[in-house]
């Protein structure tokens, strides 16, 4: 795509305008770092463009805070304050659970995220938002607490005008099919391979 033009045009008869404002499913999946940096820099453009930004993470409990949670916040309060941007949410929906398995029973962890996916589907349903970042949201997918084929056939089916972006590794392959753009975060190098750990501003 030079210059960011399509190579080919489909026979879908929709205009120019109508394909250049379809609602997109975007996933970044891939082992590297800067996968949800990726989805959060998509989160200021459309807050820029005035939407309605709702992140939804789904690895992280709410006692761990990032950097992008507190400029999100801010965000929000300045549009609240000035009409700048777009309204912003951001919504813990796990319990201190991820890849290292802290506290609490597998079930528990799962009913949490089965019940933030829920209220995904009911907010989309509504059609709330005009963006949606799903955080980390292949994890649960992947350890089978969500079901992969119906995340695949709700998102695909969505009403309205709704752009969603999901992060984390090994996105369901079901998720991919139905996706319109996916991105994969390939490591050349990493900063842990000399024996660095994450440090403040990089990682958080």
């Amino acid at each position: 795509m030079p210059k960011g033009v399509p190579e080919t045009v489909p026979d879908d008869g929709l205009t120019t305008r109508q394909r250049r404002n379809r609602p997109l499913l975007m996933v970044h999946t891939g082992e590297n770092k800067g996968k949800s940096t990726a989805a959060f820099g998509l989160g200021l453009r459309g807050w820029n463009q005035g939407w309605n930004v709702a992140v939804f993470q789904f690895v992280k409990s709410a006692k761990w805070k990032v950097g992008e949670e507190a400029a999100y916040v801010a965000l929000g309060k300045l549009h609240e304050e000035t009409g700048a941007g777009g309204p912003v949410q951001w919504n813990k929906m796990g319990d201190g659970w991820s890849w290292s398995r802290k506290k609490g029973e597998d079930e528990d962890h799962a009913q949490v995220a089965r019940d933030g996916w829920e209220e995904i589907k009911r907010r989309m349903l509504a059609e709330e938002h005009d963006l949606y970042i799903l955080d980390e949201f292949a994890y649960p997918v992947k350890w089978g607490w969500i079901d992969a084929a119906e995340v695949a056939d709700f998102l695909k089916n969505r009403p309205g005008h709704q752009h969603v972006v999901i992060t984390g590794r090994n996105v369901a392959p079901e998720i991919i099919e139905v996706a319109d753009l996916v991105t994969e975060m390939t490591k050349i190098k990493h900063p842990m391979d000399a024996g660095q750990k994450g440090q403040r501003g990089i990682e958080w």
